[in-house]
C-alpha cells in the first residue's frame, strides 16, 4: 500500500541531501568536537561550518546560536533561562494557543507562584495587541507567542510584538518551529530576543534544535556540566543532528519559493477540493495569513479519529492536531480558544505538506476523503436521519 504523507508539521522525511551528509559521522568522522586531537578538531570544525549555514538562514550572527536538543527544550530553556535571570520579575505573558512546550511551562511556573497571562485569539487564532500592551509592566520577565500556530498555520504579527515589548525592557521570545523554512526571517533586521528552531520540522533528523539568543540578552543556561556552546548548554554535541541541521537550512533558502507556490498550490488544491465536494465542513485558522504547507479542516458531527483510523486504511497520514496532543481524545485547546464551535471541533483534521508531496497524491486524496466523511456521517448519532 502507498503512503501519502500529509503530516510534515508533526515530523518531516529527512532530505536525502541531509541523510548523505551526516552518514560518516556515525563511523568514520566519529571524533569528540571538543577533543585536542586533530580527529575530534575536524568535527568541531563542521559543526561551526553547520552554525554558519543555520546563521544565513536566520540573518543572525553565529555567535548567537544555541544548539539544544529539540524545540521544547529551546522553549523550556529561553521561559526558565529569562526567569533566572531576572528573578525579581514573576510575570510571563503568552497565548492560550501555544505548544504544548510553551503552556506545560507556564502552567508548571503558575504552581509556583508566577503571574501567568494567557492572551486569547478571535476566531481565526489572531490575537489582539491592544490586550497584550495593557498586559505589559515593570513584573513582566518574558513574552512568549509563537511565530506560527502548529495546528492552523495562522501566522503572528511577530516583529511588531518584538518592538512593542522590547520597548518596554521585556525580553521577548518566539517558538518559530513551524515558521522556519516555510516563511523568510531576518533576525538581524528584529526585535526578536530568543527563537527556538527544531531540526525534525524542515527535513533534518530527530533530536537537535536551535536556542537563538539575541547578542547582549541575559539567559541563564538550563543544563550545566561541561563548556560546549560557550558554557550555554552542557553536554556533548549530537554531532549528526547538528550537520544535518545545517544542510536542512541550507536546502531550506534554496526552496523557499517551491515552499511558497508549488506546495501551497498544492495545499490550496486539496482545501477546495475537499470543500467543494465535503458538505458541512470549514477551514480553521487565518486564511490569508498562514503558512503555505497547513490547511486544519473541520467536519462536523464527526470525530477526527475515526476520519484519521478510516484515512490511514487508504495509507493517507494527516493528524487531529499537535502531535504532542493526539492521543487525547479532547478537542484541540487550539480550537477551543478560537470558539469553534464542539461539533467541528472534535472533527478537526491538520493537512501538512512538504516539498516531496506531489498533484497524484493531492488527487489519490480527494478521491478518497469524500465516501469517508459520508460514511461516518452515516453512523453519526449527531446527524439527522
Amino acid at each position: 500500500m502507498k503512503t501519502v504523507y500529509f503530516d510534515n508539521n508533526a515530523t518531516t522525511k529527512v532530505a536525502d541531501e541531509v541523510l548523505e551528509d551526516i552518514q560518516p559521522y556515525f563511523s568514520k568522522l566519529y571524533g569528540n568536537p571538543s577533543s585536542m586531537h586533530t580527529f575530534g578538531g575536524q568535527v568541531g570544525i563542521k559543526i561551526r561550518e553547520a552554525r554558519e549555514k543555520i546563521a544565513v538562514l536566520l540573518g543572525c550572527n553565529p555567535g548567537e546560536i544555541i544548539f539544544t536538543g529539540c524545540g521544547t527544550e529551546s522553549d523550556n530553556t529561553a521561559i526558565k533561562g529569562t526567569l533566572a535571570a531576572y528573578p525579581q520579575k514573576r510575570k510571563v505573558i503568552t497565548t492560550r494557543v501555544e505548544h504544548p512546550a510553551v503552556l506545560a511551562v507556564c502552567r508548571d511556573l503558575e504552581n509556583q507562584g508566577y503571574t501567568i497571562v494567557e492572551l486569547g485569539v478571535d476566531k481565526k487564532g489572531r490575537m489582539n495587541l491592544s490586550e497584550l500592551e495593557s498586559q505589559l509592566d515593570d513584573n513582566t520577565a518574558i513574552v512568549t507567542i509563537m511565530f506560527a500556530n502548529n495546528e492552523t498555520g495562522t501566522i503572528f504579527p511577530v516583529e511588531r510584538i518584538a518592538e512593542m515589548v522590547t520597548a518596554r525592557g521585556i525580553i521577548f521570545h518566539t517558538d518559530a518551529v513551524q515558521a522556519v523554512g516555510k516563511i523568510p526571517i531576518n533576525l538581524s533586521k528584529s526585535s526578536i530576543d530568543l527563537l527556538s528552531l527544531s531540526g525534525h520540522k524542515l527535513h533534518a533528523p530527530k533530536g537537535v534544535g536551535i536556542l537563538y539568543v539575541r547578542k547582549g540578552t541575559r539567559l541563564t543556561p538550563f543544563m550545566l556540566g561541561g563548556h560546549q556552546e560557550g558554557g550555554r548548554r552542557a553536554g556533548t554535541e549530537n554531532v549528526p543532528g547538528i550537520i544535518g541541521l545545517g544542510k536542512a537550512c541550507e536546502l531550506a533558502m534554496k526552496n523557499f519559493d517551491e515552499e511558497n507556490k508549488r506546495v501551497k498550490y498544492l495545499r490550496d488544491k486539496l482545501e477546495k477540493s475537499i470543500l467543494k465536494k465535503c458538505p458541512d465542513c470549514m477551514v480553521n485558522g487565518d486564511a490569508e495569513n498562514r503558512l503555505p504547507n497547513t490547511t486544519n479542516i473541520s467536519f462536523e458531527y464527526i470525530e477526527g479519529e475515526a476520519i484519521l483510523l478510516m484515512l490511514d486504511k487508504f495509507g493517507i497520514c494527516a493528524s487531529s492536531g499537535s502531535a504532542c496532543t493526539s492521543g487525547s481524545l479532547e478537542p484541540s485547546h487550539v480550537l477551543r480558544a478560537m470558539g469553534v464551535p464542539f461539533t467541528a471541533a472534535h472533527g478537526s483534521i491538520r493537512f501538512s505538506l512538504s516539498r516531496y508531496n506531489t498533484e497524484d497524491e493531492i488527487d489519490y486524496t480527494v478521491e478518497k476523503i469524500p465516501p469517508i466523511i459520508a460514511r461516518l456521517r452515516e453512523l453519526s448519532p449527531f446527524v439527522a436521519k
